[in-house]
């Protein structure tokens, strides 16, 4: 059964490691909550590691430096791993041909050129990723809508119908299927991919809740600290078929945060769910979650 927790400081001394997400947890997309950023800080003072695993579509380097732009303080975290990071690997290993279709924003340009240093020699090994137009491509790189302010999945219909005809696979960079952005629900790029699924296409995952991203966050943590074993590392998060079935799936105790996505689900006050609310959904969920608590603090 569930565990109800006020702080993450109850919790902590039966864990040396988070794996710990960003987006609903850390920040809402625009500002850092004060309040998590002080409990990760508390966490890593009393010698904890704090990884901060997100599905992110963007490489380690450009999600560094956006969480120093909203103002999130390095001392809150040692390492970071995005689901960008392990898409990277499987893209520059060939996973989806050379010749890609990229289906994504302007902002995550980065994706092709910015690498974190561990995933260097890989680049150097490959060849040459190159962009090309639909018709031209191998396969398909998907990390986000063109303008998720304004469109939908609906809006991709066509092109998606185009690339299966084609035969084409869709690496997707980011398995998220919404976010918050502020007050703003927005889709991700695997609301696209699973819109791709749906019409017989064949779609690759490599963020939460699929193995390639929790298998980069060991090695990562490892190269901090390889004494740290899996019954010592806790999963945070507020994505319940993401961060929360992710940690069950690798067999890791988890934090789920009731007061992000799944807000309204258990009752009015946030920072307190109801616990038979909670305990119902997650049956209807199928899932069950070590801790829980309102919001990270």
């Amino acid at each position: 059964m569930t565990r109800i927790i006020p702080a993450l400081a109850e919790v902590a001394p039966q864990y040396r490691a988070l794996f710990c997400d960003l987006w609903g947890c850390l920040h809402n997309g625009q500002t850092p909550f004060p309040a998590a950023v002080a409990a990760l800080q508390a966490f890593r003072a009393q010698g904890g590691v704090v990884v901060l695993v997100t599905n992110a579509p963007r490489p380690k380097p450009s999600v560094v430096n956006q969480l120093d732009r909203m103002g999130v303080p390095r001392d809150c975290y040692d390492e970071l791993v995005s689901s960008g990071d392990a898409a990277q690997y499987a893209l520059l290993t060939g996973a989806v041909g050379r010749r890609i279709y990229f289906l994504g924003p302007e902002k995550d340009n980065a994706f092709f050129t910015d690498f974190a240093d561990d995933l260097a020699e890989t680049v150097a090994a490959e060849e040459p990723i190159v962009k090309v137009p639909l018709a031209e491509a191998e396969g398909i790189v998907c990390t986000g809508l063109f303008d998720d302010l304004t469109e939908t999945p609906d809006d991709y219909r066509a092109t998606l119908l185009l690339a299966k005809t084609k035969g084409l696979k869709l690496l997707c960079a980011n398995p998220d299927i919404v976010v918050d952005m502020g007050d703003k629900r927005i889709f991700c790029a695997g609301a696209i991919a699973q819109a791709y699924d749906q019409m017989g296409g064949e779609s690759l995952y490599f963020g939460k809740p699929h193995p390639p991203v929790y298998d980069l966050a060991r090695r990562r943590l490892a190269a901090i600290n390889p004494a740290i074993g899996a019954d010592e590392v806790l999963c945070v998060g507020d994505g319940i078929l993401t961060d929360v079935l992710g940690g069950v799936n690798e067999g890791l105790d988890t934090l789920f945060v009731t007061g992000g996505l799944a807000a309204d689900q258990f009752g009015a006050d946030s920072d307190n769910p109801d616990k038979g609310l909670l305990e119902n959904w997650l049956k209807r969920q199928q899932l069950e979650t070590t801790f829980a608590i309102g919001h990270l603090r």
